[in-house]
């Protein structure tokens, strides 16, 4: 594959496309796709809950998702107000060329110290948790933005199911520390009185999918050469609609998202 083939596709006039380069998720990529949805559905849902309200986006990498917070989902209003945060240059500068709304901004700034205490109703940080090196001092930096009643919404991804058996890290280098269920748990308790944990798991034709792994599609589809042909099509087909998510059995999980209050 040539490197081109992970560089954004079709950006309106003005917008410096962006890379994969495996630190952030992009949308526009057909062969970044599936991370696309797997992080793009819980946007989604985060969305559905926070209509009318005060929104951090911290991390907020290409801007699309601090996009959906401040547009809304069927159903329900966007946020009052989006604040998308990243520390990366190339990535503030495209979001905040793409993503123009009366609702939305985006600012460069650090995890650890952007923002005012107490101006928030929800804080989202969406796959960076495993990024950081004091992982509780920036749940604690996040809980002094909250306004009384607020929310912090934060996902990880699974130990058990990114790393290799028995591993303690998978080969991702930019990724620090990666949590099991009762980790992540235990992480979020230690700042927040109120911690609920759901797990992302694949539905519809990625569950379909991954019974074919098991029973064997890996090695039918190298032995009859049509890996590419079949991936090229079905990986850009995937939708948020084939992931799910439920509160249960969490070892299972690709990601974890924690509602913490």
């Amino acid at each position: 594959m040539t490197a081109n083939l992970y560089v954004q596709r079709n950006q309106p006039p003005g917008v410096p496309p962006l890379e994969v380069t495996g630190e952030r998720t992009l949308p526009d990529v057909p062969a970044e796709n599936y991370w696309y949805r797997r992080h793009l559905v819980v946007y989604e849902w985060i969305a559905a809950r926070v209509g009318g309200m005060r929104v951090l986006d911290m991390a907020c990498g290409e801007g699309y998702g601090s996009s959906l917070l401040a547009r809304g989902v069927a159903g329900s209003p966007g946020a009052a107000s989006v604040v998308g945060v990243d520390g990366n240059p190339e990535a503030h500068e495209h979001a905040r060329l793409r993503y123009v709304a009366s609702n939305l901004t985006f600012e460069r700034g650090l995890v650890e110290t952007w923002g005012e205490p107490g101006s928030l109703d929800a804080v989202v940080f969406l796959q960076t948790i495993e990024h950081v090196q004091d992982p509780q001092a920036v749940l604690e930096h996040f809980r002094s933005l909250l306004a009384p009643g607020g929310t912090l919404y934060m996902s990880t991804p699974n130990l058990l199911t990114l790393a290799s058996p028995g591993a303690e890290k998978s080969d991702n280098p930019w990724h620090i520390k990666e949590y099991r269920a009762a980790e992540f748990r235990e992480l979020c308790e230690g700042t927040f009185a109120s911690v609920e944990l759901l797990g992302l798991f694949h539905a519809r034709k990625l569950a379909l999918h991954q019974l074919a792994l098991d029973l064997g599609w890996d090695r039918l589809h190298k032995a009859l050469r049509i890996t590419d042909s079949f991936y090229d099509r079905f990986t850009p087909a995937i939708s948020v609609s084939d992931f799910k998510l439920a509160p249960a059995p969490l070892d299972k999980a690709l990601d974890f998202l924690a509602i913490c209050r």
